[in-house]
């Protein structure tokens, strides 16, 4: 997929982004609360920064090749049902806020970027 111009990221922000970003958070979130549709949830939090501003999909840290690969789905399953459940909602939900003022907005997308790891430790490479 080729890198979209910063004209089309901005325009996509003002026009879409501000306001879907935290639906799409909400709903993940909702998700997230059920075992069916956790996965789903999962899936809509790591598309977080595209919804904002069309960020290209980002790819999941190999463990073998990477001197910071992914923690054990164990340590990763505990640490989302005692704190990455509630921790990423109150996290997405003041990076929306943030994101919607000017002063606010890199703090916003620094927050975004880092949602999957607040959710549930999951690493990505970039």
């Amino acid at each position: 997929m080729s890198q979209r111009s910063l004209l089309v990221r901005a325009l996509w922000f003002v026009f879409v982004g501000w306001w879907a970003t935290p639906a799409v958070v909400n709903i993940a979130w909702l998700l997230n609360a059920t075992v069916v549709l956790l996965p789903l949830g999962i899936k809509l939090i790591n598309l977080v920064p595209t919804v904002l501003t069309l960020r290209e999909p980002r790819s999941v840290t190999d463990p073998d090749t990477s001197g910071s690969g992914q923690r054990s789905l164990l340590v990763r399953a505990v640490y989302f049902i005692v704190v990455g459940w509630w921790l990423s909602w109150l996290w997405a939900n003041v990076a929306a806020f943030l994101a919607v003022t000017i002063v606010g907005l890199p703090v916003a997308v620094w927050m975004f970027n880092r949602l999957p790891y607040v959710t549930s430790l999951y690493r990505f490479d970039g």
